[in-house]
């Protein structure tokens, strides 16, 4: 999906990636205001794991949001 489509309906997409990585705080998830990179940085300082983990999570969840948008 398009990132300046994410962003632009970040605020619809915050469930979704509080669904999928519920350990990010509200706050979290609203300083990453559909910024990839930020969103990325949160993950992996939430979840302990390597920049190209996150990225590959990030990517399969925007790849799957494609259909809620």
């Amino acid at each position: 999906m398009n990132w300046d489509k994410i962003q632009g309906n970040w605020k619809q997409m915050t469930g979704s990636v509080q669904s999928k990585w519920g350990e990010l705080t509200d706050d979290e998830v609203h300083q990453a205001q559909g910024d990839r990179e930020v969103l990325i940085g949160k993950i992996q300082e939430r979840y302990g794991v390597a920049r190209d983990e996150a990225e590959r999570q990030v990517d399969e969840w925007a790849d799957s949001a494609k259909a809620k948008f």
